[in-house]
């Protein structure tokens, strides 16, 4: 099991379209994955759960990952947030 915090940097936040991609991203990875927040965490494979913690520019989340890509799965969703989704 492997864990990274990441600070979110891009100006909307985890909202709706951000959210969309970092979940296709998540979902392209076999091992589990999790995203937490303060003392919440969800599957970071489910729009829902992300959209619910309610992620803004400058929190700091911290990425869980577990299986058998958890290093690849950690690095590319941290590579994905620290572009700023590419937005």
């Amino acid at each position: 099991m492997l864990s990274r915090e990441v600070t979110i940097t891009n100006n909307i936040g985890l909202h709706a379209r951000p959210a969309t991609f970092f979940i296709q991203k998540a979902n392209a990875y076999k091992c589990s994955l999790w995203v937490e927040k303060d003392d919440r965490k969800v599957n970071a494979k489910s729009l829902l759960g992300v959209l619910s913690l309610g992620i803004a520019k400058g929190m700091t989340i911290t990425l869980i990952a577990d299986g058998q890509d958890e290093e690849s799965a950690i690095n590319g969703l941290v590579e994905l947030i620290q572009t700023g989704f590419a937005e």
